[in-house]
């Protein structure tokens, strides 16, 4: 399955980003996926202000990750995710089993 995840990272450094994509890149290695592609979105403003663990955001480092692995592998990777105190929020979402689906749909625009 392909999968795409954005992360909002609390922006204090850009380590800390580093760092969390690699961990999530390492988690769908170890689980047997594929990373597709990893993108840096830098920080921005969130669209409102979010409390999570006890302190208040209103900007967050954002990235994107793209990877094919089994359903399994995702769930641990947000398992991990949702257990890291440096994460803001996330998102995994499933764009289709198989890359040539995904880009068959992009082409077309459907």
């Amino acid at each position: 399955m392909l999968y795409e995840l954005i992360a909002c990272v609390r922006p204090n450094s850009l380590g800390e980003v580093r760092e969390i994509a690699k961990t999530c890149g390492m988690a769908v290695l170890n689980g047997g996926g594929v990373v597709r592609s990893l993108k840096n979105w830098n920080q921005q403003l969130l669209p409102r202000r979010v409390r999570k663990h006890q302190t208040y955001y209103e900007r967050g480092h954002y990235f994107l990750m793209r990877f094919d692995s089994n359903p399994e592998t995702q769930k641990g990777l947000r398992d991990v995710l949702g257990l890291d105190p440096r994460m803001i929020k996330f998102s995994v979402v499933r764009l289709g089993s198989k890359l040539e689906e995904v880009a068959r749909e992009d082409k077309t625009g459907v």
